[in-house]
């Protein structure tokens, strides 16, 4: 009984640094607007870091995953990997809590060091866990931030196409870069409360915009039709709901990171209510045109409030394109040596050169859409799924260690033996479903668009000047249209696409 209420108190100890320096100190104005800006470490600052990171440009491939999936698979794939991202946060959360209080136990510091992934495992498992794991998550952050960089020039080609594709690629590379400049997850507070409003505002316009457009003349919802499709899609939202690379970063940033547990099934809740109208509305208008358009917004009618969904998307590319780059900045930053550093401008500086491959990285391969699903299928799979799961189990195998365990599985989950039921599950079902069949399915279409398009493709998806109108949506449709949304321009619509 007595080890069990140690066990207690070093868990409520963990996490109080910030408490510990900030007690005592005089507060003024100044370093009262800071806080609330710049310094979030509550549940509610973990809660939009985890809903606003989740869902980026994701949300405008979506509807390109439902005419590959068709629309009873994309649902009930959105609600199912859903649910295992967030039993896999839950996951690396009691991980984390289990590495740093037995941690704190030694007397370790932490209060000038942020604990990331691959740490836990070398703590809780060893150096060849470590590298295994910060092999795959590093790669995995690195693409994701490929990803936003892909994105971000992709959206803004659909307000000023008098630039292509990899000229915007190169503008908002050298703009992302700005992102050394952030500290840590915890001063991303304002930015993670304006990026869900953001996602949120874009969700809705595509959902309102996608009705009263109506469905286009003759439009066809055949999905599934071709089983590389179904993967693909399907890998996609896999990736979709795998955004917790940087979970322990973000607890790490909490004043209290055992109250993590939940936030991100809460997280994973809105979201939902934010991925299914939008991809639902989407595909039911435009059925299979998406096939061929794996950004949502190339099939939508320009106009004022399609302009403003394409910018409040590239401020959110931008702010998750921190999210998946910090963490990178912190594995490069205790490489050199310069982690503990306490000068801002000496961290930043030593942060540029990660930024570099990934903006080369987003100018050979510009396939917005396809790119989703190889890194889900590929890196996402173990990263955030597999590697967790099979950690959980190797952690607590012994009688022992599940005796001492900081957090044990709550009643309802099954104890320990529903814990490892659901892990085993969780294994073999992204391991097979995930890898096996999303890795062939990806890697085919990934491939598909190397041989169409070529690498270093200027315009990835554009259509040709002049290109054929889209359908017209019907009569019902018209008044709307008009009072709402201006006339689509014709070289923003062709179905067929070139190569420049």
């Amino acid at each position: 009984m007595e080890g069990g209420s140690d066990k207690v108190v070093e868990t409520v100890i963990a996490g109080s640094y910030v408490e510990m320096e900030t007690d005592g100190k005089p507060t003024t104005y100044k370093t009262r607007l800071s806080k609330f800006l710049w310094d979030g470490g509550s549940v509610y600052d973990a809660w939009f870091s985890c809903a606003s990171n989740q869902v980026a440009q994701v949300l405008l491939t979506l509807p390109y995953s439902f005419s590959q999936l068709g629309m009873l698979s994309g649902i009930c794939f959105q609600l199912f990997y859903g649910l295992l991202g967030s039993w896999t946060a839950y996951l690396i959360s009691v991980l984390y809590v289990e590495y740093r209080t037995r941690k704190e136990r030694e007397k370790v510091d932490f209060r000038n060091h942020v604990i990331q992934w691959f740490e836990v495992l070398d703590g809780l498992l060893g150096k060849h866990w470590r590298n295994v794991g910060l092999a795959f998550n590093c790669t995995f952050l690195l693409f994701g931030s490929v990803i936003q960089l892909i994105a971000c020039a992709s959206n803004i080609y659909y307000i000023n196409d008098n630039l292509d594709k990899r000229t915007w690629t190169y503008i908002f590379g050298a703009c992302c870069a700005t992102t050394v400049f952030v500290p840590s997850f915890k001063n991303y507070r304002i930015w993670s409360f304006l990026g869900l409003i953001m996602t949120t505002y874009t969700s809705w316009y595509l959902t309102i915009a996608s009705l009263l457009h109506g469905q286009v003349q003759d439009v066809k919802h055949s999905g599934p039709t071709k089983m590389v499709l179904y993967f693909t899609g399907a890998t996609n939202i896999l990736y979709t709901f795998g955004g917790h690379a940087v979970t322990v970063e973000i607890m790490h940033a909490m004043w209290k990171p055992q109250k993590f547990k939940a936030i991100y099934l809460m997280a994973t809740l809105y979201v939902l209510t934010l991925t299914l109208p939008s991809a639902i509305s989407v595909y039911w208008a435009f059925g299979d045109l998406l096939l061929n358009h794996s950004n949502a917004f190339a099939l939508l009618p320009k106009s004022p409030l399609r302009d403003m969904a394409v910018v409040l998307m590239l401020i959110h590319q931008f702010i998750t394109f921190g999210f998946a780059c910090t963490p990178l900045y912190f594995v490069w930053e205790k490489a050199i040596g310069m982690h503990e550093y306490k000068s801002l401008c000496k961290r930043a500086a030593a942060r540029l050169p990660v930024v570099i491959p990934i903006w080369f990285l987003a100018i050979i391969f510009p396939f917005f859409g396809p790119i989703n699903s190889t890194v889900g299928s590929l890196l996402v799979s173990f990263t955030v799924y597999i590697i967790p799961s099979l950690a959980h189990i190797l952690v607590f195998r012994s009688a022992a260690a599940r005796e001492n365990a900081v957090e044990p599985p709550p009643k309802f989950l099954g104890r320990w033996a529903g814990v490892y039921s659901i892990n085993v599950f969780v294994v073999v079902w992204v391991f097979i479903v995930g890898f096996g069949f999303g890795g062939w399915a990806s890697v085919i279409n990934f491939v598909h668009q190397i041989d169409t398009f070529g690498l270093f493709t200027k315009c990835y998806q554009c259509p040709p000047p002049g290109g054929p109108l889209p359908p017209s949506p019907p009569p019902m449709a018209h008044h709307f249209l008009n009072s709402s949304f201006a006339a689509p321009p014709s070289h923003h619509h062709g179905v067929h696409l070139h190569r420049q």
